[in-house]
């Protein structure tokens, strides 16, 4: 399993040329002397000191008695759990380095090191649980110990070494895949008019930022389809040779660990009785739902207006339209969308370049912002570090990440930044996450988490709901004046509604799809059938050309060959407005949601400094309550929010005569007609009236 090839470290130094003397290595060594030194810790502990009766039972237990007999010693347990903390908080570093490494160069050596890294760790890791689960945890009085226990304890393990190398290599070729993945097209050409030849001079495009550029930016229907169906055919069809075999390890790990399957395992950390998390974001969407048909009813509009003849004004939108390589956003066709067309907009990215700005002042602006609440500024290893542009001379993951390397307060972020407002909006989400990891930095590190996977996502878009008000971007001189007509906060709404409101069906449909993957609901054979037609039914969106079942659609997006579970940026986009609404109380201010801006409120940043120092180290439930005073995600914060917009869209559509949904129940007969005179070559219509490609 480890391995070194000669090869590839040379090409590795020779790559330190370029990174200098902010590259670190992985103490391999160190991993690797981790089960045998530490194999007997728990016996070394219970039997030092054999003159103490309490030591001589745990002795005993643990020396003549079977691992069914459990250890009760609370006091025994404490001690075992500070001197693995002290291990986990060095196993996590060396973890960190390798991850880092290897999505800053992707190089073969970095990724093998990467997958002997996680390897080793795995190892340790099954060790350490078998030494926990020699205690009766589950009758500790202690309340501390016991959710320490509990967490520690939980997850899924492959007990078979080949099973774990299999893993290890599917997880890293995944993202290999994914990472390294590239559009090819004539060079000078816009796309290929016809089948290129070998000869053929090529220009070869990445995601970051080279396609997503062209898909947010072009409104040609043709060129974006090009780029559509070139991502797709670059990463999803090999990520979808490999996906079947990571959902099949993932759930032998999660039956071995007690599960039923891999995405119980995910619900879990939610902490709501009897797997409830589906029900309660079900639940959660159903009241959300008409705001996103409200908005998807009026793009459907504009978009048929600006490509006449290719959208139905009463059926889904085809999904290469929207501005974004998966239709999760939509913000970048804001030029299509917006409202009042001879209001001006509010877009600071012409301002940005003009006063010359660059990434290092755009992250300095969000650090200004959080240590204007009180909270702390990024450590002098955050900006030594950190990979703030995308280097010319390697390969890297671009998609924008927080790290926490669990040391010393150590956090990097990695992104391809660009100076416009969306990266800058983007920054303070990821420094919304180093925030989080500084906050609950002195706890143990099973603790060193959001309180929930949702509240992470959603600290830096809280402040980001303060960054994009008009009287922000003032203060920070981005803006001359501040307009409150009624038609710029229309358009000031709508154009925040394009990545909020629009992302919501996503961010529940990808893991709604994943669940009932790893229930074996959904077959290999059945997996892009069935995604599109869970987008279907919650985007009201279709694929622009037709797909089978040899294509994977779903390794398109990073989350699925990262295995990053998805529902927590669902949760994450209701609460941030939950808990904007609380800070802005904290800040005494006074007015619309949508105008508060907390920006150097002391009094907002003491109340969420309170809320994040306590990491996972309580339910998630009691930490809401901390900030809002509310034990339940609250959708009313969202619906405040944007009150406004859905008065103004409300009235429009209905102006307009506009099908709200993009089913065919409920259309008359003569645009029915309409609709299959449009689309007759292109479409056809199951019996329940529904709309399929």
């Amino acid at each position: 399993m480890l391995r070194q090839n000669n090869l590839a470290i040379v090409f590795l130094l020779l790559s330190l040329v370029y990174l200098g003397s902010s590259y670190q290595f992985p103490d391999i060594e160190y991993l690797k002397s981790l089960p045998g030194k530490y194999d007997s810790l728990l016996k070394e502990l219970a039997c030092k000191d054999l003159t103490k009766r309490s030591q001589l039972v745990n002795c005993e237990i643990l020396m003549l008695s079977d691992d069914d007999t459990l250890l009760t010693d609370e006091d025994l347990a404490l001690e075992w759990l500070e001197q693995i903390n002290a291990i986990e908080v060095e196993k996590s570093y060396q973890g960190s380095i390798a991850g880092w490494n290897y999505a800053t160069n992707m190089t073969d050596y970095n990724r093998e090191v990467n997958g002997n890294v996680s390897y080793l760790r795995t190892v340790w890791g099954t060790k350490m649980k078998k030494q926990g689960r020699r205690f009766d945890w589950q009758n500790f009085k202690n309340p501390t110990l016991y959710r320490i226990f509990n967490f520690m304890l939980r997850g899924g393990k492959l007990d078979d070494s080949k099973q774990r190398e299999r893993y290890n290599y599917v997880s890293t070729e995944m993202i290999d895949i994914y990472g390294k993945g590239q559009v090819c097209r004539p060079k000078g050409e816009k796309y290929p008019t016809k089948e290129m030849k070998p000869t053929t001079k090529k220009e070869c495009l990445s995601l970051e930022p080279d396609l997503q550029d062209i898909i947010a930016n072009s409104r040609d229907y043709d060129e974006n389809l090009w780029v559509w169906k070139g991502w797709r055919d670059a990463v999803g069809r090999k990520i979808g040779e490999l996906y079947p075999d990571w959902v099949e390890l993932n759930n032998v790990a999660a039956s071995n660990g007690g599960y039923a399957d891999e995405g119980q395992l995910w619900r879990e950390l939610y902490e709501i009785p009897n797997d409830g998390l589906e029900e309660m974001v079900d639940a959660l969407y159903e009241e959300v739902k008409p705001m996103y048909k409200q908005l998807h009813a009026f793009i459907r509009r504009r978009l048929a207006e600006q490509y006449p003849g290719r959208v139905n004004r009463y059926g889904p939108i085809p999904a290469h339209l929207l501005g974004n390589m998966w239709a999760q956003q939509w913000n970048n066709i804001y030029d299509i969308a917006k409202p009042f067309r001879d209001v001006d907009e509010i877009d600071v990215t012409e301002v940005m370049v003009e006063q010359k700005y660059n990434h290092t002042h755009m992250f300095r602006i969000a650090e200004r912002f959080f240590v204007s609440l009180g909270m702390d500024p990024m450590p002098d290893n955050f900006w030594k570090y950190s990979m703030l542009v995308k280097p010319n001379d390697r390969e890297v993951v671009c998609h924008g990440s927080a790290h926490n390397f669990m040391k010393d307060r150590e956090v990097r972020i990695k992104m391809c930044t660009e100076v416009d407002m969306e990266d800058l909006y983007t920054i303070h989400h990821e420094m919304g996450h180093c925030e989080y990891y500084l906050q609950y930095s002195d706890l143990p590190v099973i603790f060193r988490s959001g309180a929930n996977p949702g509240f992470h996502e959603a600290v830096g878009d809280t402040i980001a709901l303060s960054v994009v008000t008009p009287n922000y971007l003032h203060k920070i001189n981005l803006m001359d004046t501040i307009t409150r007509s009624k038609e710029a906060t229309i358009n000031y709404q709508m154009k925040i509604a394009l990545s909020k409101i629009a992302f919501l069906p996503f961010g529940l449909m990808i893991d709604k799809w994943r669940w009932q993957v790893f229930r074996g609901n959904i077959k290999p054979e059945d997996y892009n059938d069935k995604w599109w037609e869970y987008r279907l039914k919650y985007q009201g969106l279709v694929p622009p050309i037709a797909r089978s079942s040899k294509d994977f659609d779903p390794g398109a997006k990073y989350h699925i060959p990262s295995g990053t579970p998805y529902i927590r940026y669902f949760v994450s986009f209701l609460i941030q407005f939950q808990f904007h609404r609380a800070l802005c109380k904290e800040a005494g201010f006074e007015g619309p949601l949508h105008e508060c801006n907390i920006y150097e409120s002391k009094e907002a940043g003491n109340a969420l400094k309170e809320m994040l120092s306590y990491g996972m180290s309580q339910p998630w439930t009691d930490t809401l309550e901390v900030l809002t005073g509310k034990r339940k995600i609250d959708s009313s914060a969202i619906k405040e929010y944007f009150a406004p917009l859905m008065e103004w869209l409300e009235k429009e559509n209905a102006q307009n005569n506009e099908q709200i949904g993009w089913g065919m129940n409920k259309i008359e007969d003569e645009l029915e007609l309409l609709a299959e005179k449009l689309w007759e070559d292109e479409y056809q219509y199951n019996e329940e009236r529904e709309w399929w490609y």
